[in-house]
């Protein structure tokens, strides 16, 4: 693999990454504590630091590794899972939906808001090609990180809210393979199912949606 590509690579995905990565998880500590759980408040955990998100090995090494492996075919990575004692909430069952939603759909808004950027740059005559390629690195790393989290299956996003709007039995049911659900997630990426199934065609419809609310700033700023 060329160096130089990868280090450009790593310089244009490190901010959209970063933000990506933190505002999702603080989005869901957020939400969390105001439907009555302060977990992560009390721990420091609802915060715009970077360094409180990331995981050194899920976020830093493993991408890293996997991108050079593969020559950047495959990548993979997770950050330190904000901690939310759902119990706590004021409607557990319901609230747990919120929280979950807030991850991926604080990644939707930062990839419209990446859209909107890379609108107002072509708008006002910079033709840096790093600025607008770090545009769209944040739309596609956020619109990665919304779809894949809301795969339904726990431990992901997706997964608990499925497990907060199914009823009460078929919810418990779901919520027990929680303990293997990260193994069974790689199983799915590893063989395509999650990529060629969920990830491609989810993809396409949120980037059709973006593309529908920029449309009317696209429109004036011609």
């Amino acid at each position: 693999m060329d160096f130089a590509n990868l280090i450009q690579t790593i310089a244009i995905y490190a901010i959209p990454v970063v933000f990506a990565i933190t505002v999702h998880e603080a989005a869901h500590g957020y939400v969390a504590r105001y439907f009555g759980d302060n977990t992560a408040w009390s721990l420091g955990r609802v915060t715009l630091n970077p360094f409180k998100h990331i995981d050194p090995v899920g976020t830093i090494v493993m991408p890293l590794v996997l991108y050079i492996a593969t020559s950047g075919t495959f990548l993979f990575g997770y950050a330190k899972p904000v901690p939310v004692q759902f119990g706590n909430l004021r409607n557990p069952k319901q609230h747990m939906v919120w929280v979950a939603l807030a991850g991926p759909g604080a990644n939707f808004i930062q990839a419209l808001l990446w859209g909107a950027l890379f609108y107002f740059a072509a708008a006002g005559g910079i033709s840096e090609r790093f600025v607008l390629e770090m545009c769209r690195a944040g739309m596609l790393v956020n619109v990665v990180m919304c779809v894949f989290n809301l795969f339904p299956l726990p431990p992901l996003d997706g997964g608990r809210i499925l497990v907060g709007l199914l009823p009460w039995r078929q919810a418990n049911m779901v919520s027990r393979v929680e303990p293997w659900g990260f193994f069974i997630v790689m199983g799915l990426v590893l063989t395509g199912v999650i990529s060629s199934l969920w990830m491609q065609p989810l993809m396409s419809l949120t980037y059709e949606a973006l593309q529908a609310l920029l449309s009317p700033l696209a429109f004036l700023l011609r």
